[in-house]
């Protein structure tokens, strides 16, 4: 079967409806079915037949209640017994009514292929029900008689243990140690020679008193000024003539 696109366009979509083939008119007829009759069936809708009862919920014959008498495929209509309007000329023809329009109240089942719809459907949405009731049911809880005896069960154990173990002993706080203090190490001092022994001696018989030798300060150095030159003198000129 050739797949169908939607179409958004009016024109198509008008087109689409009045060439349809067969089995897609057929779909084009269904109806929802009564509370009652879906809750027993577990269908919410079906293409409405022959036979079958249905009430009319829209229009101006809402509230009529027949049984289905003729099904026009190709105008997408269904007539209804007793639903009927006089001409002028005083003539009665039924009137039609869109599929749309109406809730299926009863089926007819007497077609076989019908029937067989009908149980498939009802088998799968129990299947599905099934499923999703699963999936919503809580884990189930222990009972309250289960959860004592485990208790119970569970409490001598942990009083064995408990009477096994030694008290623990709670670590005592060490005292905190001082901080060391760096010792310099004293260097090994050398065997004093005879010298350094009469140095030592003068050094703690010398007066207090006595200042440190000034450092000698070095006369601060002069610059010297250089020397005019003195300019040539000029030839005196001799004195008479020759």
């Amino acid at each position: 079967m050739q797949a169908t696109k939607p179409v958004k366009n009016p024109r198509k979509q008008r087109k689409m409806l009045y060439n349809a083939p067969a089995h897609l008119r057929h779909k084009f007829m269904g109806a929802p079915l009564s509370n009652e009759l879906a809750a027993s069936r577990g269908i919410k809708t079906l293409p409405v037949r022959k036979g079958d009862t249905i009430r009319i919920v829209r229009g101006d014959n809402a509230g009529f209640e027949g049984k289905v008498s003729r099904v026009d495929l190709k105008r997408y209509r269904i007539f209804v017994e007793g639903l009927t309007r006089e001409k002028v000329d005083g003539t009665n023809i039924f009137v039609s009514v869109h599929p749309s329009k109406v809730m299926i109240k009863s089926l007819n089942l007497d077609d076989k292929w019908r029937k067989a719809i009908v149980e498939r459907k009802q088998e799968l949405t129990e299947q599905s029900k099934k499923e999703e009731a699963k999936k919503a049911a809580p884990k189930p809880a222990k009972k309250a008689a289960e959860a004592k005896k485990e208790e119970l069960v569970e409490e001598p154990k942990i009083a064995t243990v408990a009477e096994e173990k030694p008290p623990e002993e709670k670590p005592k706080a060490k005292p905190k140690a001082e901080p060391k203090k760096r010792v310099a190490k004293k260097k090994e001092e050398a065997p004093l020679t005879e010298k350094k022994l009469a140095a030592r001696k003068k050094k703690e018989t010398a007066p207090a008193t006595e200042k440190p030798a000034e450092k000698e300060t070095k006369p601060k150095a002069v610059k010297k000024t250089p020397a005019k030159r003195k300019s040539a003198a000029a030839p005196k000129k001799k004195e008479g003539g020759t």
